[in-house]
């Protein structure tokens, strides 16, 4: 696999300069093709690795998306996982899914590519599916302390019907490697920002660029209207009746029809 890394490495740190937050490269581990990256990252955290690193794969052969669902990783899309040493309440996981989800979301911004974000934790581009992520976690004494942020974006590989790819983008992205740089420095710096301001505020940013706010969606034959998302991560539907229901990812699948 070629890939430049000073040209990530540059990447990077522009990119700090341009949000005035200036963090340091994270290091990269480069295959060809590996059956999962967040696997890959397991295995070098257990050589006692105590800072952030990360895995790219041109391929992966056995990538999972969320609950557990095969996420398809052919050539020609962009498959990473970076490592975060959190001090979390198990029952604040999901603040890591909206911190790093609303920081790459927030980088693509930057260069002009208007992401937004499905809930819980896919990326959406034109209404269509863009990328997805998939934290694994491990705790000791009910503290999540060990994080793998994996995520996939189609770069320039072949999607289905409800994909789409940057490929339209690339007068605004020139390379892999920028790419790749964009969505490590977006993990960073969305989970920087969210230990910086709370879960109170981390939900109001996630929720400016959700884009569920409004959807009408059936619950058991009953209409209602997602209203927002709590600090928990549950959504919040309004449903005819004027009763709020709240429900948690993976109970409800909320389609690409909007």
């Amino acid at each position: 696999m070629v890939f430049n890394r000073q040209t990530y490495q540059q990447v990077f740190l522009n990119l700090g300069k341009n949000h005035n937050k200036i963090i340091a490269p994270i290091p990269l581990h480069i295959f060809e093709s590996i059956p999962s990256t967040n696997q890959k990252l397991w295995q070098l955290i257990e050589r006692d690795s105590k800072i952030s690193l990360g895995v790219i794969a041109l391929q992966q052969t056995a990538g999972k998306g969320q609950w557990g669902k095969q996420w398809l990783s052919p050539s020609g899309g962009m498959y990473l996982s970076v490592s975060l040493f959190p001090d979390l309440a198990l029952n604040n996981n999901f603040h890591l899914i909206m911190a790093t989800a609303w920081g790459i979301a927030t980088t693509l911004r930057s260069y002009n590519v208007p992401v937004s974000i499905k809930w819980s934790n896919d990326l959406v581009l034109s209404g269509r599916k863009l990328g997805g992520i998939k934290i694994e976690t491990r705790a000791k004494r009910q503290r999540i302390t060990q994080a793998v942020v994996g995520v996939g974006i189609n770069w320039t590989n072949p999607v289905p019907a409800i994909g789409i790819n940057l490929l339209s983008y690339r007068d605004r992205l020139s390379s892999l490697e920028e790419l790749v740089a964009i969505a490590t420095y977006g993990i960073i710096f969305g989970y920087q920002h969210y230990l910086k301001v709370g879960a109170k505020q981390l939900v109001a940013r996630y929720s400016e660029l959700l884009i569920n706010l409004g959807q009408q969606i059936n619950i058991d034959g009953d209409w209602g209207t997602v209203t927002g998302v709590t600090t928990e991560g549950k959504l919040i539907v309004r449903t005819e009746t004027a009763t709020e229901v709240y429900l948690t990812p993976g109970q409800i699948s909320l389609g690409y029809e909007f």
